[in-house]
Parts: C-alpha cells; structure tokens; sequence
C-alpha cells in the first residue's frame, strides 16, 4: 500500500529537518513504539511507523506548542502524504487545534511518541545508561513518579488504555521496541 512516502524518503525528510540528534532518535523511538503497538492491535505497521516517525519534523521550526505540527501538516500536505497520517500527526499535539484525539491512530501516537521519554530517561538514570538493563518494572515505578521525567505527561500516556492496553502493559511495550534499537539510540 502507498501512503505518499517511503519509509526512506520519510528518514530523509526527517534529517532535511531536524538537526538536534535527540529529537532525531526521539523520533526513531517513537516510530519503533508504534510499529510494536500496531503489531499488537493488528492495525498497520508502516502507516503507523511512518506517523511516528514523521511527528515531529517541525519540532525545531515550531517549538511553541501552539504552532507545533502547522508547518508538518503543510510539508505532508503537499508531498501527498496520507490524510489519516497527516491527521494522527496534527492530533497528537491537540492543543493547538482546539480538538480532542479521537480515533486509536491519534490516541497511539500521542501515548506513543510519550512514553519514548519515560523509558529513555529510565534507561539514563542506569550506571550503564543502556535499555538492556533497564527492568519493565523500573518503568512502571517510575510512570508511578510524578517527578520523575516530568515531560513524560502521564495522562497521555493513560490514552493507551483508549487502546484496550494497561499502563504497565504498555511500559513493557515500549521498553521492548526501544530494546529492539537500541544501537540507533546510543542506548
């Protein structure tokens, strides 16, 4: 199936926008969580891999969270990309569109593209600082810890159970994708 780009020229629009390496392997974790979450739920893999990975293309143009994804959803727009990954992309920052996720597409990419945070910043406070050390049950105490990785929004990352998964569920989702790259992330 086509959804306007390959998963190859989406890698290159993403290093044509983002120059920061953190938000580079950001979006490589948010793409391998939601490539492991349609997996579990039958749904698409490359349509939601793509959408993770794409997310954030405008992370560092649009940094204010009430114009970020304006200028993603115009560079999809134009390329012809998928309406449903454009839409999932635009949703998973609502707040700057005065709409509510509403769909598993939107409410997985936001959940997905959080969680990324909670388990990197687990597997950083490790004497090793690698994901191979890192416990599922180390994420799940720490998604218990309002003070720790406090980006790591909670309640969307909640949204998951939208999706018919449990919190702890979903940390050992995440945990195990971002395993399966860890070399990408340094970690």
């Amino acid at each position: 199936m086509s959804y306007g780009i390959t998963r190859a020229e989406a890698l290159e629009l993403v290093r044509e926008h983002l120059d920061n390496e953190n938000l580079m392997k950001h979006s490589l974790a948010s793409e391998a969580v939601l490539r492991a979450l349609a997996r579990r739920l039958g749904e698409d893999e490359e349509k939601w891999g793509l959408a993770g990975l794409l997310h954030d293309l405008d992370a560092e143009s649009q940094p204010d969270l009430a114009t970020h994804t304006s200028e993603t959803v115009r560079i999809l727009t134009e390329r012809g990309v998928d309406g449903e990954i454009i839409d999932a992309i635009r949703m998973h920052n609502e707040k700057a569109h005065g709409d509510r996720r509403s769909t598993p597409f939107h409410h997985a990419l936001a959940a997905g593209e959080t969680i990324t945070g909670l388990v990197i910043a687990t597997a950083l406070v490790y004497p090793d600082r690698k994901l191979a050390s890192v416990k599922p049950k180390s994420v799940r105490k720490r998604f218990r810890e309002k003070a720790f990785a406090r980006g790591a929004d909670r309640e969307i990352i909640r949204e998951c159970e939208h999706l018919g998964l449990e919190v702890n569920e979903f940390c050992d989702l995440a945990l195990d994708a971002l395993r399966g790259i860890a070399d990408d992330l340094g970690l």
